[in-house]
């Protein structure tokens, strides 16, 4: 068995593991997936060291969190593990909700029969909250994430939504905390602005990026990551692979971006670090996950599995050796910024 380290987040005495399995394609995104498959991948990433689990009400509409409860609790390892769930999403029966409720696009296999619907305000916090420990079968929650305030994903009814938070959200999310029903409060979205403008306003221990920081995105570099470790605000970091393009590069099947089609100058990009990783035989994933988890603000880096082959692919590619030379090569070939850390192992 691998062993991972585990990082304090904030403040806290909360603790993942520096790699992290977030539920999101076990919850049937694109791909079917039954209880059985979804221990036995939770058992292999426990296998391999890994102290941490993600996941959402809005995965498979509540399927995600019903498997994840029932699956740590039978396999006995409650008290080893991190589990994050988000609020900001109420699920109701999908019966009682109007035809045209939207589902963003997300083509849930086999999911459960429910919608979600946005609710920041002290209710909607508290409601998501119960019904997710209710899913899960716990009392206790270690993390506890906003889920999707970003104001790129609400656009027009953004500033609703912040003013929900803003005016009952946040005391919810206070009286979570300071209750001792979750360990530790941050926001996950697709966006560094957000969790900016979150962490002005309310203290934060954490948040999860998705897709952010990358090897094909470093806008944090700019200011945002130095501005969280100012505020001691943990990042974990998601979304490595751009949604695939990282994973499994340009060599197979069309692939994708940011979950559409990935530009061309994108997969032009992505070719140039090929043909760099191929001359110093480092593999595209194991270079995506590294590159994130060097930043020092970077606490933990959550990937995603369908199945137990993925989890040893992903542990396999986080733990490889990668020598710096091949780090040298991308920085002078413009390919990420001179500034961005490349030095970090898994054993610090």
């Amino acid at each position: 068995m691998k062993s991972f380290p585990r990082r304090r987040l904030g403040k806290t005495s909360v603790q993942p593991t520096s790699i992290g399995i977030g539920t999101g394609a076990l919850g049937g995104f694109g791909v079917a997936v039954d209880y059985r498959l979804f221990e036995q991948t939770i058992l292999a990433a426990y296998n391999a060291g890994v102290r941490y689990f993600d996941t959402a009400p809005m995965y498979g509409y509540g399927k995600s969190e019903h498997y994840l409860g029932h699956a740590i609790r039978t396999l006995g390892l409650r008290n080893e593990v991190t589990l994050s769930t988000k609020v900001g999403r109420v699920l109701k029966p999908a019966g009682r909700l109007p035809a045209s409720t939207p589902d963003y696009g997300v083509g849930w296999i086999d999911s459960l029969p429910f919608r979600d619907t946005f609710d920041y305000s002290y209710d909607g916090i508290m409601r998501s909250f119960e019904d997710s420990q209710q899913r899960l079968g716990l009392d206790h929650l270690d993390i506890l994430f906003v889920h999707d305030i970003g104001r790129a994903w609400h656009q027009g009814s953004a500033s609703m939504y912040w003013r929900q938070l803003r005016h009952g959200g946040y005391r919810a999310l206070e009286e979570l905390r300071s209750g001792g029903a979750v360990g530790a409060i941050g926001i996950g979205v697709n966006e560094t602005e957000s969790v900016l403008e979150a962490a002005n306003e309310f203290p934060l221990d954490c948040a999860l990026v998705a897709g952010r920081y990358t090897l094909l995105n470093h806008s944090p570099l700019k200011g945002a990551f130095a501005e969280l470790q100012r505020r001691n605000v943990s990042v974990i970091a998601a979304g490595v692979f751009n949604s695939g393009v990282l994973a499994a590069g340009t060599r197979g099947a069309a692939p994708a971006y940011d979950y559409r089609s990935a530009p061309a100058d994108i997969v032009d990009r992505v070719r140039q670090i090929e043909e760099i990783c191929d001359r110093y035989r480092v593999a595209l994933p194991a270079a995506a996950i590294q590159f994130v988890y060097a930043h020092p603000a970077v606490s933990t880096v959550l990937l995603g599995a369908e199945n137990p082959a993925e989890v040893e692919q992903n542990v396999a590619a986080a733990s490889a050796e990668t020598p710096g030379a091949f780090w040298a090569e991308l920085k002078s070939e413009g390919i990420i910024p001179e500034d961005a850390p490349t030095d970090r192992s898994w054993t610090r």
